[in-house]
């Protein structure tokens, strides 16, 4: 809505009138206030007070001036006139002074009393009040079963709370759930009784209660039970309630529904307003909705209301069925009053392009139980292709699961559906197809219940006295019966090309056990009868239960016989006689076309067509109507379902438009033929219709613009209906206000809508009645004027403009024009002021602040929708005038179809024009421009020129004079219009364009170009927008012409607009200036392309290298050069591909020109090869080269590992690692605590980040980094409280960075730190224990009476005892066995002349205080001559020892090791170090290796030794010498 905005001669006149008031309010004031302070006084002493009040002390004359007695006299005389005159002014300026005292008075008042008011709610608000009854409670006297409202309205301060008594009980609405409802809306409480039982008559109260008292309003209810129906009500007489029927009202129909157009998927609603006398809200009229003449039901689809004086029919749901003729009837007192319209639904977009529109009127039909026959209506096809069949979807209702039931799509519209389930209720759909796709579907059908027909008409109703029923049975009369007798009737009761429905009696009589049926069928032309075992079953898989079952695979042009059994639990029956031959056959086909189509005019949108029904309609279900604009190809439907009768009114059309028709015929099988096209029909109002139709009607809004006493200027507004002829005669006639008698004021006709009016008597009124004509006759006159005197205008303000109009009606917009005034006052008139307001209002809002000097403006920030009016004022000199006349209601929405008027260029001329299409015309209607809204006419700069609705105004030479704002008004319409406005910036636009196409370039896509093809041949090209097949073109390089020849290839596509050359050779000579010029009819382009420098070098380089290229593919060659890439398990892959092979191409790898041969040779025939390089580091730096070739030629890829390509291959293999990384793992190692990081592979070459506490760690002394092929690992040596913390490790691939944490604090770090200990304290222990170092063999042969010399090395710190057992008991040193120890370290036991006792296992202990270990030595002693013996205990041979030059033999000692020291601990794949093996029977003195990071408690102390060797202690170390520990503790 547009501001409010105050005219400055709207505000100068309140501004008068509020000093009037403020005056005459003054004077009041001071009389009462000189009545109330001198009421004792007269007006003379007042006078005189204030004289005195008002003089000066006396004055005394100076000698000097003292005069003579005449001049005295003289003096004295002139002193008395002056002293008079002062009297006088001194009374004034007393009056003067006490008004105005008065009247500042009355201002101060006034201005409290303003601030008092405004003040005046916020006390009123502050006020405590007691709760008041502004509406009290009435007594209501209803019918039993009603409900009745008790409502009351209350105000207090606080705001009361209001509680309900029945009787003087509370009111609990829970105590009845449902019966009471109390409710406060907006201040009004109410008290809602639904269903009044006569229980309910009492006397009801509501009391009002806030701190400052209670209010209480009673009313008495009275409930009045019907006659007949029980006792009256207890508490006596009721009085007698009338009754009013709806059928009593009387009802005016006002605005109805028109003519409307939906689409599927949406929604619409149909209003007709009405007003009804009297409006009873609780009785609304009866109104009926009728679609097609068929009753409508509320429902989901069909929402109704009636009340609030309009009947509405809402369809939420649009659908094809929803179309047809809609009738509203209301019952009214003289009967019925009606309104009808028709409702167009329109296709949904389709689901495909092309598709076919939905199908409609979806049916279920001959339910059975497991059996149901569905029908439906074709859709129109217009422009798509025909209909090819169609599927049916069925879905069991409250499911959305839709199934489909026939596989091949049917093409007639009935579909017989079996395999139902009995008592399931199903809704079914229609789908149409054809050779674009598959429609939408169909609105799904009502719901239809599977249940078996026959089972209720086997119950016999038998009535008694018409009160009872007595049902009876078909199986209470037949008896008991066991096998049922056969089906009778067998036939065909749908024939069709694709099925055929075979139908029958059930058999009676039927039995009481549930029954089905078996169908046979037999050929005609089989000699076979029944029973010879001709017939063959056809419902083998289906039990059915109905009796109708539909046949599908029937042969064409074969005759078939059905038969049918009746089966159940005790057998079957015997056949039913066969039925008639039956032939899969169409019954009928589609219709035939219809006959002459004839359109007639109806209204200005719409045409009448009736055409002559089909010869042959064969079931028809309706008609379908096309329609066409002449001259355009594409065919619309005019309906979208079939239609039953003859005529149809085809509504939506465009006025002025010319159209054709056609119809086809509508039945099961489809759409026939069309017919032939009507007669071309312009969209015109009929003319004859009736005289208000054929002749204008009557003019309206007689108005004065001018009167000088002898004379009245008229002015009046055009006829609503100009009769189908424009208007081209107005005729006046007066009359004497006082008489009766008309007098014409003009015999010839006025072709303007203005008259003067003369010889007219002054101060006499006048009332005047206008005519129109048109070629049809003069029309009805008008209504009287209301009475004007004719007294002359003499106010020095101008007149009323007059002759309001609208042009350019938009949703937010419109622009209003008028005439100037004919009274212009005592000036020209130098603006105008334009007031508007909605319809109905009286606020009117000036819309211009300031008077615009032009006769139109336009009207912004409308509501869409609004209906408004206007007023206009002139204004002059001397200020604004009388108002105009008010303009008729206009409402605030464009017309359907409107466009806006087009600026452009004549593609062919390049002529700059505007140009409007109409969206409606007619045959008297004209196109006229207007600049700056006056009229054009014939103008030198522009030509107008109208064809059909399109009108255009071209402008002849165009510059900055023709700039403004052009409209243009279509008459004789209902209010065509546009405007545009032209300005600088779209001129020059247009004028560029304008030039462009006068003086044409070939338009270009893309300028002279040139690319490297291969064999090294260079392509010069250029792309047009457009060529025609007429273009001529050539190629001039360094200013000579090159024609297509040897080493020049020169063409063109029309098609793809390109022109190219072709230099098979590029050389240095081809260095140069390349040119194209084109001419294509009138238009010419050139496109150069300068080649030379650095720019033809890099060209001559390309093209070098693809020459070379080519020739390096005729052989083998590589199709893909080396590149690399990284397995999961992080193994690089050298790869490439290789192309035009064969079996004898070889291939060979190289790095650093050194060939390497892979495990796997390369295989060239696969096109693909590569080298892979495991466990990636730096040690694979250089040069790789892959080499192909054979008798053809070679080729050779070379790939440098190094630098950049390096580390891109290591943040590879960092990428697949990173993600591959575990958790950080604690492990402990007696040199300290140890993190582990184990991942599919490492190398020192990643970027490997260790933190604590988010500071990076460097490798040192105390923190030792580094890492296995399969972990990552940082050591803490010789850890304390200081490393303590939170650790991490950072991989990085360059991109992301996989981070994995551990905490090293709290009780993970204590249990470390213990296990640490632990581990040292065992590694030391174990690195200073006894122990054989070597020189002992496992097994010992030797021959007796020779000497054995067992010596070893022993080692441990401090120095171990010795110690030798032969079988587990101790060798004393004797001259026999000779015992010793030499230095510590050289142990020995000597055996002189060996006997075969000497046999048996020997074995030393060697220990200290920190353990030892026990070694066995196995002796045999055999005698001469005799075979050796082989090793026992499974041990390998040994070699007999070798006797000494000394009588002791010393046998040679196995591998012989220096004494071990402590290791570093090498980390291994798994979580957890080997454990240590340790002997069987080892006692606690020994200290074992923990097998797990948990750490361990320590060994206890070791025990004493023990007298005897522990036996079975001989289990051997692993790894030669076997190393064992002692079984006994040292000795102390």
């Amino acid at each position: 809505m547009a501001s409010k905005v105050i005219p400055w001669y709207k505000r100068k006149h309140g501004s008068r009138v509020k000093t009037d008031y403020a005056y005459q309010h003054s004077k009041t004031v001071v009389t009462q206030h000189a009545e109330r302070k001198s009421s004792s006084k007269s007006a003379s002493q007042v006078q005189a007070q204030a004289t005195e009040a008002m003089a000066e002390p006396a004055y005394t004359i100076p000698e000097f001036r003292q005069r003579a007695a005449e001049e005295t006299e003289e003096y004295q005389r002139v002193s008395t006139n002056v002293g008079k005159g002062l009297a006088v002014i001194q009374e004034e300026l007393s009056r003067m002074r006490i008004t105005t005292k008065a009247r500042v008075d009355s201002l101060n008042i006034q201005r409290e009393v303003r601030d008092m008011m405004a003040k005046r709610p916020e006390y009123l608000d502050d006020i405590p009040k007691m709760p008041d009854f502004l509406v009290a409670l009435r007594p209501h006297t209803v019918w039993e079963k009603t409900p009745v409202k008790l409502f009351c309205t209350v105000q207090g301060n606080p705001r009361p709370i209001v509680k309900w008594y029945k009787g003087g009980a509370p009111v609990d609405p829970l105590s009845a759930p449902g019966k009471y409802k109390i409710e406060n809306k907006y201040g009004v409480h109410s008290l809602i009784i639904s269903r009044c039982a006569v229980s309910d008559t009492a006397e009801y109260s509501a009391v009002a209660t806030n701190q400052h008292g209670t209010a209480t309003s009673k009313a008495t209810v009275t409930v009045k039970r019907a006659s007949g129906a029980g006792e009256s009500c207890h508490l006596g007489l009721v009085p007698h309630l009338t009754e009013i029927h709806p059928s009593k009202l009387e009802v005016t129909l006002l605005d109805r529904f028109k003519v409307s157009f939906g689409v599927e998927g949406g929604s619409i609603s149909l209003v007709c307003s009405m007003v009804v006398i009297p409006d009873l809200p609780n009785v609304p009229p009866i109104a009926q909705w009728y679609r097609d003449d068929k009753l409508l039901k509320a429902g989901k689809l069909a929402e109704m209301s009636v009340g609030g004086g309009a009947a509405r029919l809402t369809l939420p749901h649009l659908a094809k069925d929803d179309e047809g003729l809609y009738t509203l009837r209301i019952f009214t007192k003289d009967g019925t009053a009606e309104h009808s319209a028709y409702l167009f639904v329109s296709d949904a977009a389709p689901s495909a392009a092309g598709a076919p529109g939905a199908p409609m009127s979806v049916k279920a039909y001959d339910i059975n139980s497991d059996y149901v026959l569905v029908a439906w209506k074709p859709p129109n096809t217009v422009n798509e292709a025909a209909i090819s069949g169609y599927f049916v979807d069925r879905c069991e209702a409250g499911s959305d699961t839709w199934v489909q039931c026939n596989d091949a799509p049917v093409k007639v519209c009935k579909y017989p559906v079996h395999g139902l389930k009995v008592g399931r209720s199903y809704h079914f759909r229609v789908r149409a197809v054809n050779s674009a796709g598959i429609s939408r579907p169909s609105r799904k059908s009502d719901k239809v219940t599977a249940l078996d027909d026959a089972e209720s008409q086997r119950l016999q109703v038998i009535k008694i006295e018409g009160r009872y029923d007595i049902v009876i049975k078909d199986d209470d009369l037949e008896g008991y019966v066991t096998i049922p007798g056969e089906p009778t009737d067998v036939h065909a009761s749908e024939v069709f090309k694709s099925y055929v429905v075979l139908s029958w009696s059930p058999p009676s009589p039927r039995g009481r056990a549930p029954l089905w049926y078996v169908i046979e069928k037999v050929c005609c032309r089989s000699t076979c009868l029944a029973g010879t075992g001709a017939w063959q079953r056809i419902n083998t898989a289906v039990k059915l239960h109905s009796p109708r079952y539909p046949v599908f695979d029937l042969q064409d042009g074969q005759k078939y016989q059905f038969r049918v059994y009746s089966v159940n639990l005790y057998g079957s029956s015997e056949a039913s006689a066969p039925s008639e031959p039956v032939e899969k056959v169409d019954e009928d086909g589609v219709p035939s076309a219809p006959g002459q189509v004839i359109a007639t005019r109806n209204t200005k949108s719409s045409v009448f067509v009736q055409w002559d029904a089909p010869k042959s309609p064969k079931n028809l279900m309706g008609y379908y109507i096309d329609g066409r604009v002449v001259g355009a190809k594409e065919w619309f439907p005019c309906n979208h379902k079939p239609f039953k009768h003859t005529r149809f009114v085809v509504h939506g059309l465009i006025p002025g438009e010319t159209y054709a028709f056609r119809v086809q015929a509508v039945n099961v099988f489809g759409l026939s033929e069309e017919s032939q096209e009507s007669s071309p029909i312009a969209v015109e109002p009929a003319l004859g219709k009736g005289v208000e139709y054929a002749t204008p009607s009557a003019p309206f809004g007689i108005t004065m613009l001018s009167c000088d006493g002898a004379s009245i200027t008229l002015a009046w507004k055009s006829p609503k209906h100009c009769g189908g002829s424009k208007v081209n005669a107005y005729y006046v006639d007066k009359r004497n206000a006082d008489s009766l008698v008309w007098k014409e004021v003009n015999q010839s006709a006025i072709t303007e809508r203005t008259c003067t009016v003369e010889n007219l008597t002054e101060g006499t009124f006048y009332e005047f009645k206008v005519q129109a004509g048109n070629m049809a006759g003069v029309g009805v006159p008008s209504a009287p004027s209301a009475p004007m005197k004719c007294e002359a205008w003499t106010m020095d303000e101008p007149g009323p403009a007059y002759d309001l109009s609208f042009s350019e009606v938009r949703g937010h917009s419109l622009v209003v024009l008028w005439k100037a005034p004919v009274y212009t006052g005592a000036s020209a008139v130098t603006g105008y002021f334009v007031e508007m307001a909605k319809k109905g209002s009286s606020e009117f809002v000036t819309l211009n602040e300031e008077a615009v000097s032009h006769r139109y403006l336009q009207a912004t920030g409308l509501e869409e929708g609004a209906t408004y009016v206007f007023k206009v004022r002139a204004v002059n000199a001397s200020g604004v005038g009388k108002a105009s006349q008010l303009s008729e209601p206009v409402c605030a929405k464009a017309l359907p179809g409107t466009k806006e008027i087009l600026a452009s260029v004549d593609e062919e001329t390049g002529d700059i024009f505007l140009s409007l299409e109409a969206c409606e015309i007619c045959e008297t209607s004209k196109f006229v421009w207007s600049k700056n809204y006056k009229p054009i006419g014939d103008c030198p700069r522009v030509s107008v020129s109208t064809k059909g609705r399109t009108s255009r105004l071209t402008f002849t030479s165009p510059d900055k004079d023709d700039l403004g704002r052009y409209s243009v008004v279509v008459t004789d319409t209902d209010g065509v219009s546009g405007s545009h406005t032209l300005t600088e910036d779209a001129l020059n636009t247009m004028l560029e364009l304008s030039y462009a196409i006068r003086h044409p370039v070939v338009p270009l896509k893309h300028g002279l170009n040139y690319e490297i093809l291969e064999k090294g041949h260079v392509r010069f090209w250029l792309q047009a927008v457009k060529l025609s097949p007429s273009v001529s073109y050539r190629f001039i390089v360094n200013d000579k012409e090159v024609t297509s020849g040897e080493g020049h290839k020169i063409s063109h596509d029309v098609a793809t607009g390109v022109i190219q050359m072709t230099v098979d050779h590029f050389t240095r000579a081809n260095e140069g200036t390349y040119t194209v010029q084109i001419h294509d009819g009138k238009a010419k382009t050139q496109s150069s392309l300068v080649l030379v420098g650095d720019v033809f070098k890099a060209a001559l380089k390309e093209a070098e290298f693809q020459r070379k290229e080519h020739i390096r593919k005729q052989g083998p060659h590589f199709s893909e050069y080396l590149y690399f890439t990284v397995t999961e398990d992080c193994t690089v892959m050298l790869a490439c591909k290789v192309a035009n092979v064969k079996k004898e191409t070889t291939f060979h790898w190289y790095k650093e020109d050194d060939e390497i041969v892979p495990e796997t040779p390369p295989n060239v025939m696969s096109g693909a090869c590569a080298l892979p390089i495991p466990l990636f580091s730096r040690k694979d730096h250089g040069v790789y080269k892959a080499v192909l070739g054979d008798d053809r030629g070679k080729d050779t890829s070379v790939f440098d590992i190094s630098g950049q390509v390096f580390d891109d291959i290591i943040n590879a293999i960092a990428h697949i690692a990173g993600a591959s990384a575990s958790d950080l793992v604690l492990q402990c190692t007696p040199e300290g605590i140890r993190l582990q990081c184990y991942m599919s592979y490492y190398t020192e070459e990643m970027k490997t980040v260790w933190k604590h506490k988010e500071s990076k760690i460097a490798s040192s002394e105390k923190m030792r980094i580094g890492g296995t092929a399969e972990m990552a690992w940082m050591q803490i040596c010789d850890p304390s409280d200081k490393e303590k913390g939170h650790y991490s490790i950072e991989i990085s691939d360059g991109v992301k960075t996989h981070t994995r944490t551990f905490d090293l604090s709290g009780q993970a770090y204590t249990d470390a730190y213990e296990e640490y200990l632990r581990l040292k304290a065992a590694a030391f222990a174990e690195k200073n224990r006894g122990r054989v170092v070597g020189g002992l063999p496992d097994v010992v042969t030797i021959m007796e009476q020779k000497s054995l010399s067992l010596t070893c090395t022993v080692w441990g710190e401090p120095t171990p005892e010795v110690t030798w057992f032969k079988n587990e008991q101790e060798v004393a040193s004797t001259e026999h066995t000779k015992v010793t120890f030499d230095g510590g370290k050289f142990a020995s036991l000597v055996i002189n002349q060996v006997t075969p006792d000497d046999s048996g296992k020997y074995s030393i202990n060697v220990r200290n205080k920190y353990g030892g270990e026990f070694v066995e030595i196995t002796v045999s002693v055999y005698r001469h001559g005799e075979k050796i013996p082989e090793p026992k205990l499974g041990q390998p041979k040994t070699p007999a020892a070798t006797p000494a030059a000394t009588p002791a033999a010393t046998p040679v000692p196995r591998s012989p090791a220096p004494p071990s020291k402590t290791p570093t601990p090498t980390p291994s794949k798994s979580h957890t170090p080997a454990p240590s093996v340790k002997s069987p029977g080892s006692t606690p003195a020994s200290t074992p290796v923990p097998k797990s990071p948990t750490p361990v408690p320590k060994s206890p102390t070791p025990t004493p030794k023990s007298p005897t060797p522990t036996p079975s202690r001989g289990v051997k170390s692993p790894t030669p010498p076997r190393f064992m520990k002692s079984p006994t503790p040292p000795r102390k």
